[in-house]
Order: structure tokens, then C-alpha cells, then sequence
């Protein structure tokens, strides 16, 4: 039977107290019990149902992250105050002093950073690779390797991660492959195709609206008791607590994710091959040309499209803002970073969501001084939208 992660979601039955069709959002940050041992024993981790203290569960974040268990086949999920708060705390729980990582070279700049520079302190070393090369991914893993890391759409450079091979040489060597799957939620379910960690950042395509900040981890059941554990768990612990408000309101939003994400992938099809009949550099995995085009129609749903990122290069840092400078003037959508905003976004990645990794590493992994990644928007009219965009590209030439 097909898996339909749209579904999933709404066959949940998820019921306010009092019969509301919108779960009640829990204004608590402490819970009550009747009987002093069931205290004890949620404190050890032994009781279902019990909700003890927000920090470490609070009903509202649970019924969202059933949802998104559902919605990505897994066991179980936590939710996060941030993308980067799910990322953090996944990788540290797996890993410890001593260990090292194998991980994509392109990934978001905050991820690249907390690898680069912030896991060294704590004497985790990173080996970053092109998780494209399946060979060089094998030469990376040494014997204290403890997870390859990467993203199921690459970002910027969107390339795509064959996630059943990867996760055969992480099964072949005893390790945790952890997917980033911001980009592609619902296009792509990687726990189905072997990730035993899916991590979001939903601030982008599961909430869709840009008016808050917040992360998930969807693993098995063990995986998420651990990260939750009162004692070592990394996610209780270092407090990356969803507000209950905010729960509510992306599960809210998560309803029409499959809506969003057909239009999104539909009108970044649309700008491609527009890209295309001008001549322009661009990138798209939808297209025959791009090299991982392949590997992400084995993969992915076909039912949400190619996904809503595209890029175009520029040559040179320069040009680039100059055209990003007049797409917003002309009324194209926003020069801000983030993506999966109903409206278009556009930044100049070198500068902005990966200025955090250094310009040699950015050669490596191919980025142009003057690439300008589009997360495109859900506009009605996307000829309308392309006819201003090559406007502002005949101005910049």
C-alpha cells in the first residue's frame, strides 16, 4: 500500500477536552498528580500519559508531534523552540567526547558552523564530504565514527542525497544516518527509506507562514525517551522547549502543507523552464539535467512535485544584489533569508544563510559567489511573477 504522509496526518483523531475540533492548547508549565508514586515514576520515565513538567512534555507539543511522527513513519517525535534546537540536540545525543561525524558538505550554515566550530570544544570531530560520492562517504568512516549527517535536499546547492544507499553503509558500519528534511517534507519520506533520524526546522515549509521559529525530530520510540530522559537526555536538558502556543498553531498549519507544497513545486517548475528557454545558469532538481534528478524521482513522493527551491547564478556577488535589489522593488517577493514563506524569497547564499562556511569550502562544494536561491512563493499568477523576474535580470545584464 502506498504511504500517503498527507493522510497519515489527517486520519489522526486529535480532540480538545471538550470535544473541540482544534486540540486545546495546554497554559501550564507544571502538571498535578493524584497519587505521590506516579510522580516518582513519570520522573523515571515509566508512566504513558502523564505529563509532568512542559520542559519535559506538555499535551499540545505531543499531539503535534504525533502528527508529524505520522506524517514521516516514525515511531515517535519531539518538538523543538527552533530547527537548529532539533539539529543540536539530535547530534549530541548520539554522539559523545571522542567521536567523529561524517557529514555532507553542504548543509545550512548554522549546522556547518555548530560542526565546524562549536563540536571541537567538545572534542567531536567532523569530516565533511560530498554525499553524493557514495565511495567517499566509505573513505570518511573511521573507527570511532559514530553518524553520517546529511540533508535530504542539500542546502544551497540542492543536491540529493541517495538516502537507501546511505543508509546501507550506515547499517554496514553500526551507524545513525541523521537526514535533514526541511526542504522536502512530504516529497520525501527518508525514516521509510532507511534514516533512523529525520530533523526539521518548521519555521520553513511545515509552517509555512514565517511567524515563528521551531524544530522536530522524528526517530523511534527509544530514541526519543533517551533524548526526553530527566537524567541525560539531551532535549530535556539543554531546554529547546516549544511554546504550547506555537504548537498549536503549526499543527494548524501542517493540514494544508500537501496544498502548499504541490503549488510551491508547480511554480518552481514553472520558473525552470522559463530559466531554461532564457539561457540562464540555473538549478532545479525537477529538470533532466540536474545531476540528482534521478536518485529524487526513485525516492520521492511524485505527488508534491520536484519541491519549491531553485537557484540561479549570477557570476559574481556584485550582480547578484543588484538583481535581488530590483525583484523586490518590481514587487517579485522578499530579499530576506528563509524559505517556505508564501511569498517569494530570495538571498544571495554565500552571503547569507552560508556565511558561516568559509569561502574554500564553499568552492568545494561548487557555490558561485553569485548564487541566488530562490525559495519560490504560492503566487495564483506565476507567469506574472516570471515576467518581472526577467525584467529585472535584462536590467542587471
Amino acid at each position: 500500500m502506498k504511504f500517503d504522509p498527507s493522510a497519515n496526518i489527517f486520519d489522526l483523531l486529535q480532540f480538545g477536552e471538550y470535544g473541540d475540533v482544534n486540540p486545546s492548547v495546554t497554559d501550564s508549565a507544571t502538571y498535578t498528580f493524584m497519587q505521590a508514586k506516579t510522580m516518582t515514576d513519570t520522573f523515571e520515565g515509566n508512566t504513558e500519559g502523564c505529563f509532568l513538567y512542559s520542559r519535559h512534555w506538555n499535551p499540545s507539543n505531543k499531539y503535534l508531534a504525533d502528527a508529524l511522527a505520522a506524517m514521516e513513519g516514525t515511531e515517535s517525535a519531539w518538538v523543538t523552540g527552533s530547527g537548529m534546537g532539533a539539529i543540536t540536540c539530535a547530534i549530541l545525543q548520539v554522539c559523545h567526547s571522542g567521536d567523529h561525524i561524517v557529514s555532507s558538505r553542504t548543509v545550512y550554515g548554522g549546522t556547518f558552523a555548530f560542526m565546524q566550530n562549536w563540536l571541537p570544544k567538545y572534542n567531536i570531530s567532523v569530516t565533511f564530504i560530498d554525499p553524493t560520492n557514495l565511495d567517499e562517504v566509505k573513505a570518511a568512516i573511521r573507527p570511532n565514527t559514530k553518524m553520517i549527517y546529511t540533508e535530504a535536499m542539500t542546502n544551497p546547492m540542492l543536491q540529493i542525497s541517495d538516502i537507501p544507499a546511505l543508509s546501507q553503509i550506515a547499517n554496514d558500519h553500526n551507524l545513525k544516518l541523521v537526514v535533514d528534511n526541511t526542504f522536502t517534507p512530504l516529497m520525501v519520506a527518508p525514516a521509510r527509506l532507511g534514516a533512523h533520524i529525520v530533523v526539521y526546522s518548521m519555521t520553513k515549509f511545515i509552517n509555512g507562514k514565517n511567524d515563528c521559529v521551531a524544530g522536530a525530530i522524528c526517530a523511534p520510540v527509544e530514541f526519543i525517551n533517551a533524548l526526553s530522559n530527566v537524567n541525560d537526555g539531551t532535549a530535556m536538558l539543554l531546554g529547546p522547549v516549544l511554546d504550547p502556543f506555537r504548537s498549536s498553531s503549526i499543527l494548524k498549519n501542517l493540514h494544508t502543507l500537501h496544498i502548499r507544497m504541490q503549488k510551491h513545486s508547480q511554480n518552481a517548475m514553472y520558473l525552470a523552464e522559463r530559466f531554461k528557454e532564457a539561457g540562464l545558469k540555473f538549478n532545479y532538481p525537477g529538470m533532466k539535467e540536474h545531476p540528482g534528478h534521478e536518485t529524487l524521482k526513485r525516492i520521492m513522493n511524485p505527488d508534491f512535485g520536484f519541491g519549491g527551491m531553485i537557484a540561479i547564478d549570477l557570476g559574481t556577488a556584485e550582480k547578484a544584489s543588484e538583481f535581488m535589489e530590483k525583484m523586490e522593488l518590481a514587487g517579485v517577493g522578499y530579499l530576506a533569508v528563509s524559505l517556505g514563506y508564501f511569498k517569494t524569497l530570495f538571498s544571495n547564499s554565500g552571503k547569507s544563510t552560508s556565511s558561516e562556511v568559509p569561502e574554500d569550502e564553499q568552492k568545494k562544494m561548487g557555490m558561485s559567489a553569485g548564487l541566488v536561491r530562490f525559495s519560490v512563493g504560492l503566487d495564483h499568477d506565476i507567469e506574472r511573477t516570471w515576467l518581472k523576474i526577467k525584467d529585472c535580470l535584462l536590467a542587471v545584464q
